[in-house]
């Protein structure tokens, strides 16, 4: 693995890279609160079996593409960067995965760039139309949902966060993710301007349209102990997918799958794009006639 810097049309975005430069590409997009570091164990995997692999610290981790306004983490354009990280890159079609709010990020994108996603792995996070739906009708996803309001404040959430040596912010590991990975975040987001610019993920406001049904190959991986998603759009997820779909639940697994679970969840990314490998091209058309929803 190593460093590397993409400069684009929308910033400059600090990434991992490995594998063959003429590898099938993958991309990664990581999640709250952690950086690219969190694909470590898959991205070694991947490499081993030949594919491109590009793990990019996103818009407000990496310095520079760190906006100061809220409005400027909209998801269209978080799905903005990571077309241009893709052209920048010289990808016209790549296999996309996401977790955390990198999963938000992967769905959207699949949803308006088809043509450009081969294949779709999400990782703890739901379809957002199966999200919005359980945060309608299911108590138990409002509940555990409730945290996004509370970090809207600012800068009352970031004083608490890093206050007694980031104390608040280090107990969202909860000795889930390795101490080294850990401690590397804490650093990283400890940084001026960084765990705001992080935290303006959730004061971005609302998309400006929803999101339908998304046409290519998924696999949706949700874990029983995840904090904050719950089974109701977990299940529901499936609605919103026209193309082949797999869902994999983990038991006793928490929401830091990438790290608590990587043999594993490596294993599913690999089979996932050798069984779908053939469908998605730049110009492919879902499977089926119409939406299951």
């Amino acid at each position: 693995m190593a460093a590397l810097s993409i400069s684009t049309i929308t910033g400059v975005f600090d990434a991992i890279v490995a594998g063959p430069p003429e590898g099938r590409p993958v991309l990664l997009l990581h999640g709250f609160p952690q950086t690219g570091l969190v694909w470590q164990r898959q991205i070694a995997a991947l490499a081993e079996h030949g594919y491109r692999v590009v793990a990019p610290d996103q818009r407000g981790y990496s310095p520079g593409a760190r906006p100061q306004r809220p409005e400027h983490y909209r998801i269209d354009l978080l799905v903005d960067d990571v077309v241009a990280i893709s052209e920048e890159l010289g990808w016209t079609a790549f296999d996309l995965v996401g977790h955390d709010w990198g999963g938000a990020v992967a769905w959207w994108t699949a949803h308006t760039h088809p043509g450009r996603v081969r294949t779709l792995t999400a990782v703890s996070t739901p379809h957002p139309g199966a999200l919005a739906t359980a945060l309608r009708t299911d108590r138990d996803q409002r509940e555990r949902s409730h945290y996004m309001i509370d970090w809207r404040a600012t800068p009352a959430t970031e004083e608490r966060m890093l206050a007694h040596d980031a104390r608040e912010l280090r107990a969202f590991y909860a000795g889930k993710v390795p101490q080294d990975s850990a401690e590397a975040y804490v650093r990283h987001l400890s940084r001026p301007g960084a765990l705001t610019a992080a935290l303006n993920w959730y004061r971005a406001g609302r998309p400006d349209a929803a999101i339908g049904v998304v046409d290519v190959p998924t696999l949706y991986v949700w874990s029983t102990e995840d904090s904050a998603f719950g089974p109701a759009a977990a299940q529901q997820t499936e609605q919103w997918v026209s193309g082949p779909y797999r869902f994999e639940t983990l038991q006793g697994v928490s929401h830091w799958v990438p790290e608590e679970a990587p043999e594993t969840l490596s294993r599913l990314l690999l089979e996932h794009l050798r069984t779908q490998g053939e469908y998605g091209t730049a110009t492919h058309t879902p499977l089926v006639d119409s939406p299951k929803r």
